[in-house]
């Protein structure tokens, strides 16, 4: 089984020569979070401190929306 180090790495150099963008952050206690973004898809990658790796895909439909769409946003999301 591999180290949480390795399955870091391995997956980090994976998105590097996929030429796959990413950015990695440490906001989870426990965990690397790496965030993707593909055409179409956002990924939320997680490799934990026993070295499990948790993925959520987020895809979109296409939809576009024009400015106004912000109003409706800010009003759901803020406090």
């Amino acid at each position: 089984m591999k180290t949480t180090t390795e399955n870091l790495y391995t997956l980090l150099d994976r998105l590097r020569r996929a030429k796959i963008h990413y950015r990695v952050r440490d906001d989870r206690d426990g965990a690397v979070s790496i965030d993707v973004a593909v055409p179409g898809e956002r990924w939320e990658i997680d490799v934990l401190a026993d070295g499990t790796i948790e993925i959520e895909v987020f895809k979109s439909d296409g939809t576009m929306f024009n400015e106004s769409k912000l109003e409706e946003l800010f009003r759901k999301f803020s406090d």
